[in-house]
């Protein structure tokens, strides 16, 4: 494995912290963010180092908060970038691409990146129990990721949770533990039970570095396109990290002279029923006014997002937008992914491409644009959304006169059958 560039946590004026388990500074009370000895990376984080490395998220070990003497084993990342050529021809898109964090190992989400370096760490800051505030995906990593690591793990999460992400975290053996309230009434818990026990939690007291992780993505984004940056980048907004992390990742593959400089438009989505960061976009304010979450996409359900201000500044900075839809936009979205892509994602999934859809028939993305729509989940995960929209039909009698009338009666145009023809027939 190669070496890691040197870091440390560092508040907004700059003042380090080193390492240790900690989210906020205790004098600003602003996040603490890790800060990495860019010059010193330069011989680090190289093309050919990066090509060298394995076909995960720990090719580019050397730019994440790895701890010395830590060997990662679990082949997590290094997801599909495909080329969405029927879903474009559909919105209008004529260079679209999907990054499918669908099917990222072990959970089946792109929260396997940012648990994967956060536990690094829990581990080289002594903790034996580790836990989480979450909306479910979250909850499926850091469950399944501790038992790998023969970690316990606590995890919390509303009690509405959907049934299959609880068992999806119950099925690894962790303590799980539902609270009568939404996400940042959980997430508020959280924090008190880090200052009183001994635990990390992920999303609380080892934010920073579990935020690192999601740079993966935009690593990877780049990499795919040959080490070239897009145009456009949509992502799913919940917290409002992942985009300000795809957003450093680009910065620094510009700063090591490993893609060229251009400039990439950022682009935010939200679901109309918990939209803070949108609303905060569309109405060009620079806090975060918070709102009780009231959508299907539970998974983006955070109403008062604690990345939420910088993200919304980011986002306008790039010149790119936010956009929220409706529960019922986001069926549709899921939909319209797996008809024209074969992609089964959650409803964060379907927000993503419901926006991505709206922002080409708004014309805030220009058709040629080269543009990477962001899939952050599994279907699977996500299927009470689809409830009563497909529903079982009429078994038919092994007969093939009761199949052809069964086709009939779908209306399902079957393709005449081939005329036989004789050997030596014309």
């Amino acid at each position: 494995m190669s070496a890691c560039t040197p870091y440390e946590l560092r508040n907004m004026d700059g003042k380090s912290f080193g390492n240790q388990p900690l989210s906020i500074c205790d004098e600003t009370f602003t996040p603490l963010e890790v800060h990495y000895d860019l010059e010193a990376a330069k011989s680090l984080f190289t093309r050919k180092s990066i090509e060298a490395g394995p076909a995960n998220i720990w090719r580019y070990r050397a730019l994440l908060p790895i701890p010395e003497g830590f060997e990662p084993d679990l082949p997590v990342g290094f997801t599909p970038l495909v080329r969405a050529k029927n879903l474009g021809k559909r919105i209008g898109a004529n260079n679209l691409y999907v990054k499918n964090d669908a099917v990222c190992f072990p959970t089946l989400s792109f929260k396997d990146r940012v648990v994967s370096v956060a536990l690094a760490n829990a581990q080289a800051f002594g903790f034996t129990t580790v836990g989480c505030s979450s909306t479910g995906n979250l909850a499926n990593s850091v469950a399944a990721q501790a038992a790998r690591l023969g970690i316990k793990a606590c995890i919390l999460v509303p009690a509405d949770l959907e049934p299959a992400k609880i068992l999806n975290t119950l099925v690894y053996g962790a303590q799980l533990v539902r609270i009568d309230g939404n996400y940042d009434h959980v997430n508020r818990l959280c924090s008190l039970i880090a200052d009183q026990y001994n635990w990390g939690f992920v999303n609380v007291n080892l934010r920073p570095y579990y935020a690192e992780g999601s740079k993966t993505v935009g690593y990877e984004i780049a990499e795919q396109l040959g080490w070239r940056l897009p145009d456009n980048v949509v992502v799913p907004m919940a917290g409002g990290s992942l985009i300000r992390k795809i957003r450093k990742a680009f910065k620094e593959l510009v700063y090591l002279g490993l893609v060229e400089d251009k400039p990439v438009r950022f682009f935010g989505a939200q679901a109309t029923g918990c939209s803070p960061i949108s609303h905060a976009v569309k109405n060009n304010l620079d806090h975060i006014e918070p709102q009780r979450p009231n959508t299907i996409a539970r998974s983006l359900a955070i109403g008062n997002p604690a990345d939420g201000p910088q993200a919304a500044k980011m986002i306008r900075e790039s010149g790119g937008w936010a956009e929220d839809v409706s529960d019922v936009e986001i069926v549709s979205g899921m939909q319209e992914l797996a008809e024209t892509e074969g992609i089964f994602t959650e409803t964060a999934g379907g927000v993503t491409t419901a926006v991505t859809a709206r922002l080409y028939a708004h014309g805030r993305i220009h058709p040629d644009d080269l543009t990477v729509s962001c899939i952050t989940g599994n279907g699977l995960k996500t299927t009470d959304a689809l409830a009563g929209k497909y529903e079982a039909q009429r078994a038919v009698r092994p007969r093939l006169s009761d199949f052809e009338e069964y086709l009939r009666e779908m209306n399902y145009a079957a393709e005449a059958k081939p005329e036989l023809v004789l050997a030596g027939g014309k």
